[in-house]
């Protein structure tokens, strides 16, 4: 293992993925932010936005997910939460012209709690943020209440538990205690919890995922 992939994976053990902390979580959250752009931008066409989508993004992170989704959203509005104080305040300050226009608004809550009306979005998306979930099947069905009627959730993840991962992948699932499902499992999971017209999205030579459901 390099140096460089050893400093890396001291930022990322400081800083803690799970709920992102201090100036090693800083440094973490930037580099989630570039790391995460490609699969991101793959599973944002999955997601059908239009000018008027009111959509939230679970685990917001550094907030670039949110940052590249002002650019479809004309009239809607888009909300952000994450349980992490830090990831709130960094994802506010990436998005500070559209937080300030009204455009869209940064919440500290957990996915298991989420502080919103039934039926509140018709586009929902969490990027990387699965494998940390207290309890994905109930969590999942309080991601189905706040989704209004024909609206889309996705799940977007980088490796999942049937694809071909490299050994430092399977180290970090095991540090990191990861929950990391299978296809069938995702699909299972979003069955389970009400979700209708399930899709198990995968790109070809790579570990990408994107599971979508529909209400």
């Amino acid at each position: 293992m390099s140096k460089n992939t050893e400093q890396k994976m001291s930022v990322t053990e400081l800083g803690n993925p799970g709920k992102p902390h201090g100036s090693a979580g800083e440094e973490m959250l930037r580099g989630m932010n570039e790391r995460h752009y490609a699969v991101t931008g793959w599973a944002l066409d999955f997601l059908e936005l239009y000018p008027e989508s009111r959509v939230l993004d679970i685990g917001c992170g550094g907030g670039e997910t949110l940052r590249r989704m002002t650019g479809y959203i004309k009239g809607g509005r888009l909300t952000g939460v994450d349980h992490s104080p830090l990831s709130v305040k960094m994802s506010a300050a990436r998005n500070r012209e559209s937080v300030d226009a009204g455009k869209m608004e940064i919440i500290c809550a957990s996915v298991s709690e989420l502080p919103f009306e039934d039926d509140s979005f018709d586009r929902i998306i969490t990027v990387e943020s699965f494998y940390f979930w207290p309890d994905p099947e109930k969590d999942l069905r309080e991601v189905l209440r706040v989704l209004d009627s024909g609206g889309i959730f996705l799940i977007t993840a980088d490796i999942y538990g049937d694809a071909d991962l490299s050994g430092e992948d399977r180290e970090n699932i095991a540090k990191y205690g990861l929950f990391n499902p299978t296809i069938d499992e995702f699909r299972k999971l979003l069955e389970n919890a009400g979700f209708r017209e399930v899709k198990i999205h995968t790109k070809e030579n790579t570990s990408w995922i994107c599971a979508e459901g529909r209400k």
